[in-house]
């Protein structure tokens, strides 16, 4: 039989019968009275069963001893403290990751509108036509559909692609 070293007298727990356990790793409800004034579920405490190495047990228990408190509070201060860092800290991460995104997006558009020209940039005129299957406007990428009036757009320099224009990006081209 393995012999138990419990931290601290009250976090003695004795086996119940609905749980069957108070070994370590386990968890019960503790018999802790209700603090007056708090919300039921504030007042259900528990107690957590946990092996430490013998070095560690000491440190606990003579920080405790020198903050003169016991080593259960000591124990539940520096858990809700760990956890309270760590959503901190991963906010903090959360929030910068976030903002480095958001300043990615906007270089990347920044940067997408310097390099890509107009593609109706170098157009000397645009004939109208009725199209005979659907066609991509080259500047919006709004679908043009079969039987619509497009503009073909024409460039000082042929290309093998046929570009089509709709009616408002070749207005609004040709008046720029």
């Amino acid at each position: 039989m393995t012999q138990r070293t419990f931290l601290n007298p009250s976090d003695q727990v004795e086996p119940t019968a609905a749980t069957g356990a108070s070994g370590p790793d386990s968890t019960e409800e503790s018999a802790v009275p209700s603090r007056p004034g708090s919300p039921p579920e504030e007042r259900k405490e528990r107690v957590l069963h946990t092996r430490v190495p013998a070095v560690l047990e000491r440190e606990l228990k003579r920080f405790a001893a020198n903050l003169r408190v016991p080593v259960s509070n000591l124990v539940r201060a520096i858990l809700e403290d760990s956890i309270a860092a760590a959503d901190r800290a991963t906010l903090t991460v959360e929030n910068q990751l976030l903002s480095a995104v958001k300043q990615l997006e906007v270089e990347r558009e920044r940067l997408k509108k310097k390099v890509l020209t107009d593609p109706l940039e170098h157009a000397v005129a645009f004939q109208s036509v009725t199209l005979s299957k659907p066609a991509v406007c080259a500047r919006c990428q709004v679908e043009v559909p079969k039987g619509s009036t497009a503009q073909l757009v024409i460039t000082a320099e042929p290309t093998t692609e046929r570009l089509f224009a709709c009616n408002p990006c070749a207005t609004n081209s040709s008046s720029a």
